[in-house]
């Protein structure tokens, strides 16, 4: 009985001793200061015509356009819930959705995804 006590406390003296090392690691970066830009003219068309829709209220070609992003990914800077609104880029060639998003805030505060929101750009209005 000793014996299985002591291996106990070893044990967590042990799993204690490994905890700094186990902190969970992301592939997506945090700090919203690192998200690069993109000028509105270096968009891909597609994208262009998304962004004019946004700003004229649509009408949007995908029932889904406008919906909450939960920026789960937590790459953009740090909202309330509702506070960014997810709409559709259409991929030359593809039948479905695609993977390009436009991801706005309070317009014009948007960014562009090519990857399914693995990456994202701050859209730049250059005037």
């Amino acid at each position: 009985m000793r014996r299985a006590t002591q291996a106990r406390w070893w044990l967590l003296l042990g799993l204690l001793l490994c905890l700094p090392f186990a902190q969970a690691r992301s592939e997506y970066t945090h700090d919203a200061a690192a998200i690069s830009t993109i000028a509105v003219a270096a968009l891909p068309p597609e994208a262009r015509d998304t962004l004019q829709l946004i700003k004229s209220n649509g009408p949007f070609p995908y029932p889904r356009d406008g919906v909450v992003f939960g920026n789960y990914e937590r790459i953009l800077p740090e909202q309330a819930r509702g506070y960014y609104h997810e709409y559709t880029v259409k991929t030359p060639g593809v039948r479905h959705r695609g993977a390009r998003r436009i991801v706005c805030g309070l317009v014009p505060e948007c960014y562009y995804s090519p990857d399914h929101y693995r990456t994202f750009k701050r859209i730049r209005e250059d005037n």
